[in-house]
Formats: C-alpha cells, sequence, structure tokens
C-alpha cells in the first residue's frame, strides 16, 4: 500500500499548489496570515476534510484539519507553520512569484516552509488516490506564529488537538532531526560614564566595554550535561547592538563617549538546561569580568520581544517507531538513508516539535529545503520537495493504516 501511495503522488499539481502558496504574503506577527488559512481551508475542505480555523491572534488563523480514519488505528499529525520571515535585498526573483526552473522553486517562505505544507497536502490526496483506507486519523496542523516561539502551535494544543505520532516538516534537507537546541533571547547592557573627548580619561566608555564583553560571552562555556552531542546545541549570535547617550541612544554628539550600549543576542542550548541556567551563566560570566575591571557595569535579561515564546529543546529517541518509519520511507523513495540525528545546522534550530512533545507526542523534524533558507533568492530543490511528499504519503499509510 505504501508504494501505491508514494506513486500516485502529483508533481504537477505539487507545484502549482506551491507557487500559489508562495504568492500569498504571510509575513509573521503582522496579522498577514489569515488570506493563506483561508486558502488551505478551502483546499483541504474540498479533498473532504473536517477543517478548522482557530483565531490565535486577532487576523491571525490555524487550519487544522482531520482527515478520519475508520478507528483502530495510530493517529499522525503533520505540522507546518503558514507564517514567513520578511524579504530582504539582494533578491534576483521575485519573492511572491513562485518561478521554477529546472531545479528549484523560488519564493519567500517557500524554504521555510511551505514547501513541507503543500507537501503534506500532496501526501494526503496521493493516499486518497491510491484508494487506501486508513484506520488512524490524520491531522494537518498549518499553524501560525512558529516564528514567535510557536504561539499557534502552544494555541492548537491548548484546544486538546492531539495525535499519537508526529512530523514537524522544518527544512532539514530531508535528514531526520532528532535532536535540537532549545532558543532564547536577551540582550545584556553596558552602563559608562559619558564626557566629552577632551576629558575621556575621565569617563568610562560603555562601548568600549560591550567590546571587552562580546569575545567573552562568544566564548564561554554553559554549565550543562557533558555529553558532546548536547554540548554541540550550545553557541551564541549577537544580532544587534546599539551605542550612545541615554536610554535612547542619541547618536547625533559623538565627540561624548557612550553611557549605554546594548547587544540582542540568540542562545541555544540544550537538554538539561533552562533559559534561567543560561541566564545564571552570562551573570557568572559578567561578575568575573567585573573582578577584573571595577569599571565594568553591565545586566543582562530575557528579551520576549521579538520571540514571544520560548521554545526549549527536543529530543526523540532514535529508535522510536515514528524515526524508524521515516528512515526506511526515506531509504525507499530515495534508495539511500538519510541522515539522522543532531544534524547540523538545522540541529540549531527551534521548532514546534518541542511544544508537541511536551504534549506528550512521540514525533521528529523532517522536510525539505535548508540549504538556501532564510537567504536572498530562497529556494527549494524540486528533488527534495518531490521525495518529502512521497516520504510522507509512505508514513501516513504505515503509521495510519
Amino acid at each position: 500500500m505504501a508504494d501505491a501511495a508514494a506513486a500516485a503522488v502529483d508533481d504537477r499539481a505539487l507545484v502549482a499548489l506551491l507557487q500559489e502558496m508562495v504568492r500569498i504574503r504571510s509575513y509573521s506577527a503582522g496579522g498577514e496570515e489569515g488570506t493563506i488559512a483561508r486558502f488551505m481551508q478551502s483546499r483541504l475542505s474540498a479533498l473532504g476534510l473536517e477543517v478548522e480555523l482557530q483565531e490565535v491572534q486577532p487576523g491571525r488563523f490555524n487550519c487544522i484539519s482531520r482527515w478520519r480514519g475508520r478507528g483502530g488505528g495510530q493517529s499522525l499529525m503533520l505540522n507546518g507553520h503558514l507564517d514567513t520571515n520578511p524579504a530582504g535585498e539582494g533578491w534576483t526573483k521575485d519573492p511572491f512569484g513562485g518561478e521554477v526552473d529546472d531545479e528549484f522553486i523560488y519564493g519567500i517562505g517557500v524554504s521555510n516552509m511551505k514547501a513541507a505544507d503543500a507537501a503534506y497536502v500532496a501526501a494526503v490526496q496521493a493516499v486518497q488516490r491510491a484508494g487506501i483506507r486508513l484506520r488512524g486519523d490524520v491531522i494537518l496542523a498549518h499553524v501560525v506564529g512558529e516564528l514567535q516561539g510557536g504561539v499557534g502551535t502552544v494555541h492548537m494544543l491548548a484546544r486538546g488537538v492531539r495525535a499519537d505520532r508526529f512530523i514537524v516538516g522544518e527544512p532539514t534537507d530531508n535528514a531526520a532531526l532528532t535532536l535540537h537546541a532549545g532558543s532564547l533571547e536577551a540582550e545584556l547592557t553596558t552602563h559608562g560614564r559619558t564626557r566629552h573627548l577632551s576629558k575621556m580619561e575621565e569617563g568610562v566608555d560603555a562601548i568600549a566595554k560591550m567590546l571587552a564583553v562580546i569575545p567573552a560571552l562568544q566564548g564561554m562555556s554553559f554549565t550543562g550535561p557533558d555529553r558532546p552531542d548536547y554540548r554541540g546545541l550550545r553557541r551564541v549570535g549577537i544580532g544587534v547592538i546599539r551605542g550612545g547617550l541615554g536610554p535612547e541612544y542619541h547618536d547625533w554628539r559623538p565627540s561624548l563617549l557612550a553611557d549605554r550600549c546594548t547587544i540582542k543576542f540568540s542562545a541555544r542550548y540544550g537538554p538539561g538546561q533552562t533559559p534561567e541556567t543560561v541566564l545564571q551563566d552570562i551573570r557568572a560570566l559578567l561578575a568575573r569580568l567585573r573582578a577584573g575591571d571595577p569599571d565594568l557595569s553591565a545586566d543582562v535579561r530575557l528579551n520576549q520581544g521579538g520571540q514571544r515564546m520560548l521554545m526549549g529543546p527536543f529530543e526523540v529517541a532514535a529508535d522510536a517507531d515514528i524515526v524508524q518509519t521515516v528512515i526506511q520511507a526515506h531509504d525507499q523513495v530515495t534508495g539511500e538513508a538519510p541522515k539522522v540525528g543532531a544534524v547540523a545546522p538545522y540541529k540549531f534550530y527551534g521548532t514546534d516539535a518541542t511544544h508537541l512533545a511536551q504534549a506528550g507526542m512521540t514525533g521528529l523534524v523532517y522536510g525539505p529545503g535548508g540549504k538556501y533558507n532564510t537567504m536572498p533568492d530562497e529556494r527549494v530543490e524540486l528533488r527534495d520537495l518531490f521525495d518529502a511528499a512521497r516520504v510522507y504519503a509512505r508514513v501516513i499509510v504505515v503509521t495510519c493504516a
């Protein structure tokens, strides 16, 4: 039956659906996802699925679709987010064009993660086309707000939606990701004492102090379990720096020493750690730096302005049945085994798999795209897209039939 389902995937229809999805702008956090949620509702209702729109925040809707089985089988959730990053500079393709060539399909959000969202639909259609009757339910959870830490999936779980097994199709280039980091955002501020450059010896330059903190922060060791795969998840990336005068960071008088400098950074951490233990480690680092520099004044705090929920680490046993099912399906579709485990760079993602696992569900992260994610001319290899749809179709049959 799994062979029949995989063979029934319609590549042309999959590409056409994904093109339509790319052409619907659905930037995250701006209330834009309503249009694409209603689009998915229309498409999935036409396939005979029971579809519910859940308003997570004003104008932001999850589209939760259920294909009911006849009973007595395991249920499977295919979870993916509809919200995307914004398109930046440097594109040579129309970010909303859905352009296709011999190798790729292009567009903002096509890798992260509308390709998987479309492949889910293609997989369900293929199983239907093959005439296979399932015992367990299949749930397509097209959610919003993953880029704010998973607000859509958390809302869905609060509404009682569950399945026995899950796949989150984040772009792993079709690797089977069984371990990934937790993600937090924080900001650290150094405080100085302003003086005119003619009297700079009397002042304390907050920017100079930050320049001493940054390499120490980037090179620090975090406490936690001493497993190599867990240690390999830990890193810090600095994305924003501001310096100037006062809380407004006035920058129009550069002849005055800055009395405030702030960085915003993201940290990745592993199982056995928490945001609180990460903050404790950073505060201990600052205390050590202050011991060698009495003029250093600095504070650090979690920043949940851009990421409104924290995403903890995710881990599933490599011998879990759903993991083995995906591995076998991938091998049958591609003729080779996928990469499995804490696969870089995907192990540094935060994903909704964390929330699903915390709700008692068992699953993994496996999806098309990744190499060309979060960059100008974002794109997905067509071969990976088609392979993922066939893998999903096989997994549906093996898990739910």
